[in-house]
C-alpha cells in the first residue's frame, strides 16, 4: 500500500493547514482508495503551531487572555505531558487587533504572559512559544508583567502596558516573577535573527508593518533602549545585541534575557514536536506546501522544512501552494521532484482563495494519477 504524507502549512486567507491536507486527501481517495493518507500539518512557529500540535495528538487547553490591546481574547495552548505549546498570534498576534487597527505604542505582550502563567500553573516544565505574528514592539515586557515583573516609573507607580510607555520607566523588578517561570524551560520558535535595537532591530524593521509611522519609530526605539537598560541593570548583562533578540516585537529579547529562553528555528521546533521523523519513517511520498512559495519560503519556511527532513530520509517530496514564483529548478536541490500552484487552475487569485478547498482536491487527482498510479516524479 503507497503512503502519502501530507504536511502542508496553511493557505493565509483561505484555508488552515488541516484543511489543506484533507482536501488534498480527498482528491488523492476519489482516484484511488486504497491509498492510505496521513494528514500531519505543520507550522513554523507562528499561527497553526499549536493547532499543528493538537492536531499530532496533543491536547487543546482552553484559556482566556487579554489580547494585543487589552481587549478579552479566548485562545489555547497545547499539552503533552510536561510541555507546552503556547502561540503568541492566537494570543496578542496582528490577526486580533479589533477591526485591524494597530496601536504601534500601546499594543503589548501580556495576554501571552497570561497564557504561559495558566500553562505553568497546570504543571507545565517546559514552555515552547511560537513568535510570529507579533502586534506590538514591548521587549516582552508585558509577558513578563502577567508572569510578575514590575515595571516602574520614577514615582514608583508601574508603568502602561507597550513599547512606547517604556521610555518612562526607570526600574525593573523581578523578585515577583512566578518561581515555575523561573523553574521552567523555554524554547522559542523563532526565524528572526535580528537584535533587539538599531537599524535592524526590533522597531526599525518591523514597526512599521504594526503601524508605527516615523515619530512612533522613534518613540519605540527609546523605549527598547531604556528597556535593555533596565533590563541590564536587573540581571547584571546586556543581551540586547544578541541575535534574534528583536524577534516577535522583541519578546524574544525579555524571554531571552529574563527566563533564560533559548531560540531555534521554527519548523525546525514544530516538526520536532508533531514528531515528524516517525511518521516519515515508513512514507512513501510527501507533500507539502503553503499559500505563496517564493524566495522567503526557501529561508528556512515550513515547506523547505518538510522538504529537508524528507531529503535525508530519502522520501521524494512535491510542493503545492496557492501561487508559486520559485521555478522547480530551485526546489530540486530540497529533494522537491514536482510543484503545483492552484493559480495554475485559477488564475484570478480571489477565486482561487475561495475555491482553494476545490482546487486543491484537483490537485490531489492529479497527484494520485501521475504521481502515483503512473509512478512518475
Amino acid at each position: 500500500m503507497t503512503r502519502i504524507l501530507l504536511a502542508p502549512d496553511k493557505f493565509k486567507g483561505s484555508l488552515s493547514a488541516a484543511d489543506v491536507a484533507r482536501a488534498l486527501a480527498s482528491g488523492m481517495l476519489s482516484v484511488d482508495s486504497s491509498l492510505e493518507t496521513v494528514c500531519l500539518p505543520v507550522a513554523d512557529g507562528g499561527d497553526g503551531t499549536v493547532d499543528a500540535a493538537v492536531t499530532a495528538g496533543w491536547d487543546r487547553m482552553a484559556v482566556t487572555c487579554s489580547g494585543p490591546t487589552g481587549e478579552k481574547v479566548n485562545t489555547s495552548y497545547a499539552r503533552r505531558g510536561d510541555t507546552a505549546v503556547v502561540e503568541l498570534a492566537s494570543a496578542v498576534g496582528l490577526e486580533l487587533l479589533p477591526d485591524g487597527r494597530p496601536d504601534a505604542l500601546g499594543a503589548s505582550t501580556f495576554g501571552l504572559g497570561t497564557v504561559i502563567a495558566d500553562a505553568l500553573e497546570a504543571g507545565a516544565e517546559r514552555i515552547v512559544v511560537g513568535l510570529g505574528g507579533s502586534a506590538s514592539t514591548d521587549g516582552g515586557a508585558g509577558m513578563l508583567s502577567a508572569l510578575g515583573a514590575r515595571i516602574l516609573d520614577a514615582d514608583g507607580n508601574d508603568v502602561a502596558l507597550g513599547g512606547g510607555a517604556l521610555r518612562g520607566a526607570v526600574h525593573l523588578d523581578l523578585s515577583g516573577i512566578l518561581p515555575s517561570a523561573r523553574n521552567a524551560v523555554f524554547e522559542l520558535a523563532c526565524d528572526v535573527d535580528n537584535p533587539l535595537l538599531g537599524a535592524t532591530g526590533a522597531a526599525a524593521v518591523y514597526g512599521p508593518q504594526k503601524g508605527a509611522g516615523p515619530q512612533e519609530l522613534l518613540y519605540l526605539e527609546h523605549g527598547m533602549r531604556q528597556w535593555a537598560h533596565l533590563v541590564r541593570n536587573a540581571i547584571g548583562r546586556d543581551v540586547s545585541g544578541l541575535a534574534g533578540t528583536g524577534a516577535a516585537g522583541g519578546t524574544a529579547f525579555g524571554a531571552i534575557a529574563v527566563l533564560g529562553a533559548a531560540a531555534k528555528p521554527g519548523i525546525e521546533t514544530v516538526l520536532e514536536l508533531i514528531d515528524f521523523g516517525s511518521a516519515l519513517a515508513s512514507a512513501d511520498l510527501v507533500v507539502t506546501g503553503e499559500g505563496s512559495l517564493d524566495e522567503q519560503s526557501l529561508h528556512g519556511k515550513a515547506p523547505i522544512g518538510v522538504a529537508h527532513a524528507a531529503r535525508a530520509a530519502g522520501v521524494p517530496v512535491i510542493t503545492v501552494a496557492g501561487r508559486s514564483v520559485v521555478g522547480l529548478d530551485r526546489l530540486r536541490p530540497y529533494g522537491i521532484t514536482a510543484s503545483y500552484a492552484l493559480a495554475d487552475l485559477e488564475p484570478d487569485p480571489r477565486i482561487s482563495m475561495r475555491d482553494a478547498a476545490r482546487l486543491l482536491h484537483e490537485v490531489g487527482r492529479t497527484l494520485a494519477t501521475t504521481h502515483i498510479l503512473e509512478g512518475t516524479s
